[in-house]
């Protein structure tokens, strides 16, 4: 046992009270760093993931813009919001025109629901309910408004707060493009600031295949979206189209847009299944196009597991299960960082278990 005079006593006293301090005043430092920054985290990342999703096209461009990395970056950014507003523009001026002409209609009195045939009423289980209310719909709508007017209101309101939240996320979606645009015209040292950063994290041999994973992850599961929700509005449209539904391409384009948000497209298909029930009855041709539509709009739950985790250097079911789990927890923004999180995670566990210590 060593025996430590009181000078030395009194030297590792100072010294493990300096150390403490100076922890101290870290974590206090970091505290601080974080409250400021936490407003404009959700933002920050989102303009991260455009920025590595983007970033192959802007290697594309560069060579024809004269290898300007902030020029080709602008360019990729205008067309982007382009992209984005235009039909967002198109979708609106549809929207308030459809809901003129429907208070138009009403108020006019010409609005009438055709009656049930009397084949609903034997429908199993909800046919003889649905029949009376179809019925009273069709000679009494007034009163049946009138009788279920709390419960549209509450409807009404939840729809109207859906379409602000979906405007203020499109409005920092767009915010987030642009600061991506910052970011991917100083993509090179991005990148190597990110492999430095690993290889202090999680040491020099594992930084630059960790970074290499993120960013591959990132991509696999944008391009994921984008191709799923493209599946989704092609499927729809099509049958949209050929039943003859008013503005077809517009709801399309809604499909569209839905699908990346990782907004239930249902929203969009139940409420068209529903004006084709109500102004063509029920016949065998609807209900195909009924059944047809709801599937359409449910198809991405099938397609997620098929195409998240391509190219990814990480067994699909980790890819799929922190996108969906990252996505339950945190939102659309999980979505993302959910499977990278769990895919570091996995290639760590395993590159410690390959790792076995020399006898």
């Amino acid at each position: 046992m060593v025996d430590l005079s009181p000078t030395c006593e009194k030297a590792l006293s100072r010294g493990m009270l300096d150390s403490l301090i100076r922890a101290g005043l870290i974590v206090v430092l970091v505290m601080a760093c974080y409250q400021i920054f936490s407003p404009f985290l959700d933002l920050m990342l989102w303009s991260m993931i455009l920025a590595v999703t983007l970033y192959p096209l802007q290697g594309r461009l560069k060579g024809m813009l004269g290898n300007k990395e902030g020029r080709t970056a602008t360019l990729i950014v205008v067309i982007a919001i382009g992209i984005l507003i235009v039909p967002i523009y198109l979708l609106s001026i549809s929207m308030v025109s459809s809901v003129e002409h429907a208070v138009t209609t009403v108020k006019s009195g010409s609005f009438h629901i055709p009656p049930p045939s009397d084949s609903v009423a034997t429908w199993p289980l909800v046919g003889k309910r649905l029949y009376g209310f179809w019925l009273q719909a069709a000679t009494d709508l007034t009163s049946l408004m009138q009788k279920f007017a709390p419960q549209i209101k509450e409807v009404s309101l939840v729809l109207l707060g859906k379409l602000a939240s979906v405007g203020i996320g499109l409005l920092m979606f767009i915010v987030a493009l642009a600061i991506a645009g910052i970011f991917m015209a100083y993509g090179e040292s991005g990148r190597r600031s990110a492999e430095q950063a690993a290889s202090r994290i999680f040491g020099g041999g594992k930084g630059p295949r960790i970074a290499d994973l993120c960013k591959a992850t990132i991509r696999a599961v944008a391009q994921g979206v984008v191709g799923i929700a493209f599946i989704q509005m092609l499927l729809i449209g099509v049958a949209f189209e050929l039943k003859g539904i008013p503005g077809a391409g517009l709801l399309a384009l809604a499909v569209l847009l839905f699908g990346i948000l990782q907004v239930p497209v249902t929203l969009i298909t139940l409420p068209v299944i529903g004006l084709v029930f109500a102004t063509e009855g029920a016949s065998v041709a609807t209900i195909v196009f009924a059944i047809y539509v709801f599937i359409a709009g449910l198809v991405d739950n099938v397609l997620k597991p098929l195409l998240l985790g391509r190219g990814v250097d990480a067994p699909m079911p980790v890819v799929l299960i922190g996108a969906l789990g990252g996505m339950i927890t945190n939102g659309i923004i999980g979505l993302f960082i959910g499977p990278v999180i769990l895919a570091v995670g996995y290639q760590l566990f395993w590159q410690w278990v390959r790792d076995e210590p020399a006898a």
